[in-house]
């Protein structure tokens, strides 16, 4: 049995299994976990946030969210175990938005290689600096890219490559996260000129998104988006 959403989208009771897998990019190999529920319309790869990884509470939230939704989801670290202790002393490498796109490149790569995904479109969620990167990759490899979603995203970090993207994006900013919703607000302006793109702003919400009820907006804001620009989902035979 499927229980619905307030709007009628039938939406998955019980969660997927969760695989660990590993993913070749350039000359590291990035661990993951992906999940993939039963008539997936797509699959949604994860940008994380500087300092952040696979673990990370709140994305692990949005992933469950989507799953219920009928996506599949990817959660990678972009760092490796000794990249990540490099990266506690130094906090480099995880402001490396170009070798973090580059990083996203080879995991889209791998999801049109690998047998269980290959047939799904692929949704892009960045959180904080991974958003840009994630923009990035859309630009450069726009192939099978439905949407891109940023939630407390530094999209201002994608620079020139900004009008490039071709896929639909959202912004999604915390109302009282003033200083990265003004620069929310400056990407958008300069985000592909077809006016596929929009802001949504959470009320009450600051960048982590830790008030009640605010996460639970923003993951619903991104699993609607991406229903939108994934097209009809198939029922089941």
């Amino acid at each position: 049995m499927l229980s619905e959403d307030k709007y009628g989208n039938p939406l998955h009771d019980r969660p997927p299994e969760v695989t660990a897998v590993r993913i070749p990019a350039g000359d590291v190999t990035l661990s993951a976990d992906l999940a993939i529920p039963s008539d997936s319309r797509a699959i949604v790869a994860f940008a994380h946030g500087s300092g952040s990884g696979r673990h990370s509470t709140r994305n692990r939230y949005v992933a469950e969210t989507l799953n219920r939704y009928h996506f599949a989801t990817l959660l990678a670290d972009l760092l490796t175990e000794e990249e990540e202790v490099i990266d506690m002393r130094t906090r480099h490498l995880r402001f490396d938005i170009p070798m973090l796109a580059n990083r996203l490149i080879d995991i889209a790569a791998w999801l049109q290689s690998e047998p269980r995904t290959k047939h799904l479109k692929i949704g892009w969620f960045g959180a904080s600096t991974g958003a840009g990167a994630a923009l990035i990759a859309a630009a450069r490899r726009p192939e099978n890219i439905m949407a891109v979603v940023s939630r407390g995203g530094r999209p201002d970090l994608a620079g020139d490559y900004l009008p490039e993207v071709m896929a639909p994006v959202l912004l999604i900013v915390g109302e009282n996260d003033f200083e990265v919703l003004k620069l929310n607000k400056s990407a958008l302006a300069r985000l592909n000129p077809n006016g596929r793109s929009r802001l949504d702003i959470v009320p009450n919400a600051t960048h982590l998104f830790e008030e009640p009820g605010t996460l639970e907006a923003a993951a619903l804001l991104a699993a609607q988006w991406f229903q939108t620009h994934s097209g009809p989902l198939e029922e089941e035979v």
